[in-house]
């Protein structure tokens, strides 16, 4: 099973059909053709300053490797290994940019593939019992109070020199 997180525009409400239209599923975890297609990948999913760091960061790193002397084989293991936290960090990275761009992320499916994300997704959407429930501020309490100042590594006391 996979997690899918579910990205709309702020000002989409639960219930509304038409906000489906514009929604974006990013699956959760290592991308295999972020891995392979690294720069393509980017470029693919409209993440233009991404490609181009990422894109100038590998030929930085092979132009490091020659500067240095490494051999083939070290220079593959250091691309091998570029490549893969790249595979490790596009979702993620795709999904801050989503939220940058006025498209946070609004609910986690959890399916076997992005098809039964999307049937979970509709039927959770368009739900009448959900949808007539208003988002939950995000500290239902309000802000977190300190009780009282610390100093040092432990709580004034009164009376106490």
């Amino acid at each position: 099973m996979r997690s899918y997180t579910l990205h709309l525009p702020a000002e989409a409400r639960p219930g509304e059909p038409d906000a489906l239209d514009k929604a974006v599923l990013v699956p959760d975890g290592f991308s295999r053709p972020a891995f392979a297609f690294s720069v393509l990948w980017f470029l693919y999913h409209r993440l233009w300053l991404a490609a181009l760091v990422v894109g100038l960061g590998l030929a930085a790193l092979a132009g490091a490797g020659f500067a240095l002397g490494l051999s083939r084989s070290a220079g593959t293991l250091v691309t091998l290994l570029a490549s893969v936290l790249i595979g490790l960090e596009a979702s993620s990275l795709r999904r801050w940019t989503l939220a940058r761009r006025g498209r946070p992320a609004r609910d986690v499916i959890v399916a076997r593939d992005e098809a039964e994300a999307e049937a979970r997704l509709i039927a959770r959407w368009l739900d009448p019992a959900t949808a007539a429930v208003p988002p939950r501020p995000p500290f239902p309490g309000g802000p977190v109070r300190r009780p009282e100042p610390v100093i040092g590594l432990f709580p004034a006391r009164e009376g106490a020199r």
